[in-house]
């Protein structure tokens, strides 16, 4: 098989796809948001072609990884109709290579990915941020072209648009020109006047010369002024990763990245960054008691392309061969619950008090309460929310986005029972309140099935899939988790935004149309 790296995929591809006729016209017609790269990925993907016929080929997509991104982080501050009807959004890239370095990180610190909080900084050719929580990329620094974000070797990164407007007006630029210079004349070549790479530049600066020393010192600060920007997305951090060219080979951009980090729990070892040769693999440079581990990972996105492709083949077999055997699955809206501790039970409704079972719910075990609580956030209140049963080892809220905005709180997507870095909330009720520190998430859309359920569908416990959910419209839904157990019934709960936004309604079918990521 041959396996294609391609950079925009925009909103059509969030996993890595066989390539047909079909695929190679989406890729061309997403070259207006990539001309510097998709023209070139698909003379490459029409030249393998025509050399290997009969050997598979896939596209794995830079844009793919960021396809978690809420809509409130990919949106510009222009009018909705240009996203709806343009696509004109922030898309991010350096996607398997942020990916591939969440995949390490986890490998190295031997803990889950989907209980880890990563900054991923690529520093190369092109130089982006990753934002990486529980697994999801949540925030990156690359906008709808990879010209955006970063001060990058030869490109500008982020300027205000006016600028381009004056260029226009006042300096006569054409479109063509105003490319060349952002992607071409600017970035560290433009500010120092030496060069676009970054050894030389510090040579240069190390001498004494004031435009280098300037261009290395705006680079090196937005590094660190965005990775402070995404631990505070994220709330907190447990691994920032260097990868890249310049993020492998440079001791001090590292250095002056993490300068004044401390606070953040990020403490560099500064003689193990300065003392670091070439990685082959990875090499930790944070202190022995940084509470946040520092990595160098050694760029090796292609092998995440290898391994991207090997799945793109396997799972489009897989789907070709359980088409004709297209099994349904429930729909259920899942409306904002509370599941609560014993302790809170008795905080909020007296001592020594049990819940009391109103009606048994789709999955064994569980049941809805007559008990009900009241929600109190910075901003406001829900009332009479059902708490739901039997009691857990701590209390968890799960409200829908548009209570968020009503709450004032901004609880990040996840699974039930991922409360690490989520918001707090008081609960009122008949006897008392409590306020718990953390515990209200948005749930993640997901699957609940039986390992029978999951050997059917060709699925395993944690996967990402997408399901289609047949209706007056015809809806897919991405970033659908898959979750096994033998207690399980076969049901997909999404909540209720979700099912208002799709007039979706309960008992209605949903039949999983891919797999989008295999955790």
């Amino acid at each position: 098989a041959i396996g294609h790296r391609v950079v925009h995929g925009g909103n059509k591809f969030s996993s890595s796809v066989v390539i047909t006729p079909a695929v190679i016209a989406d890729i061309e017609e997403l070259s207006v948001f990539a001309p510097l790269h998709n023209p070139v990925n698909v003379a490459g993907i029409r030249v393998a072609l025509k050399l290997f016929p009969n050997v598979p080929q896939v596209a794995v997509f830079d844009t793919a990884f960021h396809q978690t991104l809420a809509p409130y982080a990919y949106l510009y501050g222009l009018p909705y109709d240009l996203y709806k009807q343009h696509g004109i959004r922030r898309y991010g890239f350096h996607g398997t290579s942020h990916r591939y370095v969440s995949l390490k990180s986890a490998e190295v610190l031997k803990r889950p990915l989907g209980e880890l909080e990563i900054v991923s900084c690529h520093l190369g050719i092109g130089a982006s941020l990753c934002a990486i929580d529980h697994g999801r990329s949540i925030d990156t620094t690359m906008g709808m072209t990879p010209s955006d974000g970063l001060i990058m070797p030869s490109r500008s990164g982020s300027i205000d648009p006016a600028v381009m407007i004056h260029l226009m007006e006042k300096h006569h630029m054409s479109p063509e020109q105003l490319s060349t210079l952002i992607n071409s004349e600017s970035g560290l070549k433009g500010l120092s006047g030496i060069s676009s790479d970054i050894h030389e530049i510090e040579a240069a600066a190390a001498d004494g010369h004031h435009r280098a020393l300037l261009a290395h010192k705006a680079y090196c600060y937005q590094v660190r002024k965005n990775i402070g920007a995404y631990v505070a997305a994220m709330g907190g951090i447990d691994v920032l990763a260097f990868t890249g060219d310049v993020g492998e080979t440079s001791a001090t951009v590292r250095s002056l990245a993490c300068q004044g980090l401390e606070f953040m729990g990020i403490k560099l070892d500064e003689e193990k960054n300065r003392n670091l040769g070439s990685v082959d693999n990875f090499a930790i440079i944070s202190a022995d008691d940084s509470p946040v581990t520092i990595l160098v990972v050694a760029n090796d996105d292609e092998r995440l392309v290898a391994w991207e492709t090997l799945r793109s083949i396997e799972r489009n077999a897989l789907l070709l061969a359980a088409k004709p055997e297209e099994a349904p699955i429930p729909v259920e809206i899942s409306a904002h619950h509370a599941h609560l501790s014993q302790a809170d039970v008795e905080k909020l409704f007296g001592p020594g008090h049990q819940l009391t079972p109103m009606h048994e719910l789709s999955q064994p075990g569980q049941f809805a309460c007559e008990e009900q609580v009241h929600l109190v956030g910075p901003k406001g209140r829900i009332a009479k929310v059902r708490v739901l049963g039997p009691t857990r080892k701590e209390t968890q809220v799960e409200i829908a986005m548009t209570e968020q905005f009503k709450l004032g709180v901004q609880p990040p997507i996840r699974q039930s029972g991922d409360l690490a870095g989520t918001p707090g909330v008081t609960l009122e009720g008949p006897y008392g309140s409590t306020t718990i520190e953390r515990g209200v998430i948005c749930a993640q859309r997901h699957i609940h099935m039986t390992p029978e359920d999951a050997m059917r569908f060709h699925v395993r416990d944690n996967y990402v899939v997408r399901v289609r959910i047949e209706g007056e419209r015809q809806l897919i839904f991405g970033d659908v988790v898959v979750r096994v157990n033998p207690a399980f019934r076969l049901a997909m709960h999404i909540d209720t935004d979700e099912g208002n936004a799709g007039n979706i309604q309960t008992g209605m079918l949903g039949y999983i149309e891919e797999i989008q990521s295999r955790h």
